[in-house]
């Protein structure tokens, strides 16, 4: 059977739409040769699941909430392909690349036999594609019914689970399976109110919907205090749009969240449109001033042409996206400042590109995202002539040549110290990563040390080069923020800790004093 609950177009003109599911069953007849499923019943325990994810913060955070829910039920959610039951591709829509590694990975799945569920921004914005056929999708706004999606397809069932056009963003309370523990990535909205001619995102996550204040700061507050993450990060289609349809602005929540973060964890922002900040400018600034606050922000250009940024209607020039970044420079010591660039949009001239290389050597951002133009199907700019691949890979290299010309990590660093927090590991498993109130990457050697996630450290810096600096720990790590939930399991205080280890320290100093003098009386006996 195939479950539907995609909103019949005829509908909306005879009366309200319903927000509940539009659901339609349709019997599908069996290929005698097709395999038939051996029970009617699952047994969730027996059965694993493997979860990949494409894309953006906003994925990641829809992938917890999916493997959360799966896990809650009984399943088991591995990174094991091969041994996995059914394989969960959460999938992105926005370059070309990602969605051919979806289209590769479907095609696998079922050449290995594997059953296979589609979730993510190309299930929601694509669903006709040919390689979906006969394959289960759940859309965005639906991953709240992943359990029942994947029971349903582990029996052979197709479903196609798709959101309705009013249907309201999923709860913030669900189960989670955090990929970090120490992380909460939590989506403050849904969608965009942008309607940028390159991008495919919004045909999946639709207008904008935006999660009520009070909901966000209970959700960071658990995240906090019960569940015991040393970091909150921001995220969605657009940041700085938030609240735009319930009244509010960004700065109304962002205030109120700073009063959750407990002494010791940090809050970080996640991308934010131009438009949307240029009216909040001293707010932004005095929250990223703020001691739990990373003074981090990441504000797309795309372009640095305003003829292109038109044609991309983006809704901004680029003198708006130069003040900001100019108040930000003038009124957050130190800001770490994040870009996008787009190369070879289709009306894009040299002129027009060397405009974006001056934007670069302008601000030598510290972090650049450098993506070569890809016509989405669906979107205007898709309808407009390429320009030539090889012209196009030029412009991209070029950028990428200027950006790695130059380091926020100089030499005159080397001897600075600081205090940073550690929430991961090191892709080189001898490392871990820690931040500074900047939001510098500082490597922390691991070995001879104990665990350090989920503390922070005082650290000196030894080693400096174009992503990261290397660091050596000058100081005890400390607890960062011990939460509600860590205290009532230790039942003691940092203090507390320090003395039993003083105390056991001498006890068995005490004991091998005792034992060489019991040692020397019996020898000279």
């Amino acid at each position: 059977m195939d479950i539907e609950d995609i909103a019949d177009s005829a509908s909306a003109t005879t009366g309200p739409r319903p927000r509940d599911f539009h659901i339609k069953v349709r019997s599908k007849k069996k290929d005698e040769n097709e395999d038939k499923p051996e029970t009617d019943s699952i047994l969730p325990w027996s059965k694993t699941v493997y979860l990949k994810t494409w894309g953006c913060s906003h994925n990641g955070s829809d992938s917890e909430y999916m493997g959360g829910l799966l896990t809650a039920a009984g399943f088991k959610v591995s990174n094991d392909k091969e041994g996995s039951d059914i394989w969960l591709l959460n999938s992105c829509t926005v370059k070309t690349p990602s969605e051919t590694q979806l289209e590769n990975m479907v095609i696998e799945a079922q050449k290995k036999g594997k059953k296979v569920v589609v979730a993510g921004c190309v299930s929601q914005a694509a669903p006709s594609e040919p390689y979906l056929k006969g394959v289960s999708i759940v859309g965005v706004k639906q991953i709240d019914q992943i359990v029942n999606v994947v029971e349903e397809t582990i029996l052979g069932n197709s479903v196609r689970m798709l959101s309705l056009r009013n249907k309201t963003t999923p709860a913030l309370n669900m189960p989670k399976m955090r990929r970090n523990e120490r992380i909460e990535i939590l989506a403050i909205n849904s969608g965009c109110l942008n309607n940028c001619t390159y991008c495919k995102t919004k045909m999946a996550r639709g207008n904008l919907q935006s999660y009520p204040l009070e909901d966000l700061v209970i959700q960071a507050k658990t995240a906090f205090e019960i569940d015991g993450v040393k970091e909150l990060w921001l995220t969605s289609e657009d940041l700085g749009a938030w609240g735009r349809d319930i009244d509010m602005v960004l700065p109304d929540l962002l205030k109120e969240l700073v009063k959750v973060i407990p002494d010791g964890c940090m809050a970080r922002l996640g991308m934010t449109n131009p438009p949307y900040i240029l009216d909040h400018l001293e707010d932004i600034a005095e929250i990223l001033n703020h001691p739990r606050v990373y003074s981090f922000l990441h504000i797309p250009v795309q372009a640095g042409s305003n003829a292109v940024l038109n044609d991309m209607k983006r809704e901004y020039s680029n003198e708006d996206f130069c003040k900001i970044v100019d108040y930000m420079i003038k009124h957050v010591p130190d800001v770490y400042i994040a870009t996008d660039f787009i190369c070879a949009f289709p009306t894009e001239t040299e002129e027009d590109f060397k405009e974006s290389l001056g934007l670069v050597e302008k601000y030598k951002f510290p972090t650049l995202f450098i993506n070569q133009f890809y016509p989405r199907p669906g979107t205007p700019a898709a309808r407009l002539k390429k320009i030539n691949t090889i012209e196009a890979r030029r412009r991209t290299g070029e950028m990428t040549k200027l950006f790695h010309s130059y380091t926020r990590y100089t030499e005159d660093k080397i001897g600075q110290i600081h205090d940073v927090l550690i929430c991961e590991k090191a892709t080189d498993n001898t490392h871990y990563v820690g931040h500074n109130k900047t939001y510098e990457h500082i490597l922390v050697p691991a070995y001879g040390t104990d665990d350090l996630l989920g503390k922070r450290v005082t650290v000196q810096i030894t080693e400096v080069s174009k992503f990261h600096m290397k660091s050596c720990i000058i100081s005890e790590p400390l607890l960062a923020a011990p939460t509600k939930n860590e205290k009532s399991k230790a039942g003691i205080k940092a203090t507390d800790l320090r003395f039993a280890g003083a105390l056991s320290a001498i006890l068995f100093l005490a004991y091998f004093i005792l034992k060489f003098l019991y040692l020397s009386y019996f020898v000279q006996a």
